[in-house]
């Protein structure tokens, strides 16, 4: 097997996949390397739904051979360590491989053992996340009777900015349904002292708490759960407000504020796989050191990292991946063509879509300033204003986006 690589990229997820297709798309003489240890590609902006029972989680998994490029090399092993010093990357299997590029983009690691007694309620019988197991999710929410239903949200980083509150709004439409909301209180206790950072899409979605009488906790972030007791524990500021608040008994121990549940959905805490944390490519916060504008690494010209694992300002999605990708390529192929980065900058794009019942959604789409940037392809759907609800935008996120992913991103299209 070759050894050397003229562009080398870790990961085959969106970054990893778009990146190279694209470049291939550009320059088909390219030599590129894809190291990926995983058999499958996941279509993970989707599994909010199949925890909702509205999409079949098996549509949402690919063979990983389908979607790596066909003039691409498939390198099925893991990083073990990434030598920028030397231009070399460790495998666990084929040992160390060079690079004249590297493209850095394995995503994150969910590491629940960051929370005392995450580990041991994961996946439990009322414990659930969308991040791990969306078909458990499902299954937690179904079985759903009454009581105390807690949502929770960590401080970020973590991937995609509204999965956390999307699938409470579904839960809260799924119990209405089946006839158990009248006896359940619902609850989203958030380390954030506000809703969302944009504007106008937080005045939507405090309406949509509003007209669920949905309790929400700011400023709650989880430090313990006991899942023995039911109990998550929260280290609550000062200013923490209670919007719609609900009566509950008053659990206090040892400086945290705690909430007993009868199903609970959490994210784990997301961090960077050890390989990244334990190299040179990290900031103080052990994230990819990138330009925020190039994605050029700060200290290593001929590397370049975009996705979850960057130290990028803004939210982690597929969305903000589909626009960094195109800087990423751009700036590789001026590179290799006149030795220097080409004018195209990444200005922060993200976009959150807020599902926010069955048939409804919102879509958050901001640069680094928290500006407001709609799409304006919207207006070929006849949705005037993407801040408020539209079933328009249901349709988007189940059966268009999926579409464009698998079709056109995959294949190093900008869509």
């Amino acid at each position: 097997m070759k050894t050397h690589y003229q562009i080398l990229v870790i990961g085959g997820g969106t970054a990893g996949i778009m990146t190279a297709s694209s470049l291939l798309r550009k320059n088909s003489s390219l030599e590129i390397g894809i190291v990926e240890p995983s058999e499958s590609h996941w279509y993970q902006p989707a599994w909010t739904l199949v925890g909702a029972g509205t999409y079949n989680y098996e549509k949402t998994k690919r063979p990983m051979a389908s979607v790596i490029p066909k003039r691409a090399t498939w390198i099925r092993d893991r990083v073990v360590s990434i030598n920028p010093e030397d231009n070399s990357v460790i495998t666990e299997a084929n040992g160390s491989l060079t690079y004249g590029y590297l493209v850095v983009a394995p995503g994150l690691k969910l590491d629940p053992t960051l929370v005392e007694g995450l580990t041991e309620a994961m996946d439990t019988e009322v414990v659930c996340s969308n991040y791990t197991n969306p078909n458990h999710t499902w299954e937690v929410l179904k079985k759903f009777k009454g009581g105390t239903a807690l949502f929770i949200q960590p401080p970020k980083p973590y991937k995609c900015g509204g999965a956390p509150q999307k699938i409470m709004y579904l839960a809260d439409d799924h119990f209405r349904k089946s006839g158990v909301r009248d006896k359940a209180k619902i609850i989203f206790a958030t380390s954030s002292d506000i809703i969302f950072s944009v504007k106008e899409i937080a005045e939507t979605l405090m309406k949509v708490v509003d007209r669920k009488k949905i309790n929400v906790k700011f400023s709650h972030e989880l430090k313990k759960v006991d899942s023995k007791k039911k109990i998550a524990w929260f280290e609550v500021s000062l200013n923490s407000v209670d919007h719609n608040p609900v009566i509950l008994p008053k659990l206090e121990e040892k400086g945290l504020v705690g909430i007993r549940y009868d199903m609970l959905h959490v994210v784990p805490p997301n961090t960077t796989p050890d390989f990244i944390k334990n190299s040179l490519l990290v900031d103080e916060t052990k994230w990819v050191d990138v330009d925020p504008y190039s994605l050029q690494h700060t200290r290593y010209p001929n590397i370049f990292s975009l996705g979850d694992v960057s130290n990028l300002p803004t939210s982690k999605t597929g969305a903000a991946i589909r626009k960094q990708a195109p800087v990423v390529v751009n700036n590789i192929l001026s590179l290799i063509a006149v030795g220097k980065l080409s004018s195209k900058k990444y200005n922060g794009y993200s976009s959150c879509p807020f599902v926010t019942g069955y048939g409804k959604m919102v879509l958050a789409e901001f640069d680094y300033s928290k500006k407001f940037t709609p799409d304006p392809k919207l207006k070929l759907m006849l949705i005037g204003d993407s801040s408020k609800e539209h079933w328009r935008l249901w349709i988007l996120k189940k059966y268009i986006l999926p579409y464009l992913y698998w079709n056109k991103m995959l294949k190093g299209a900008e869509v």
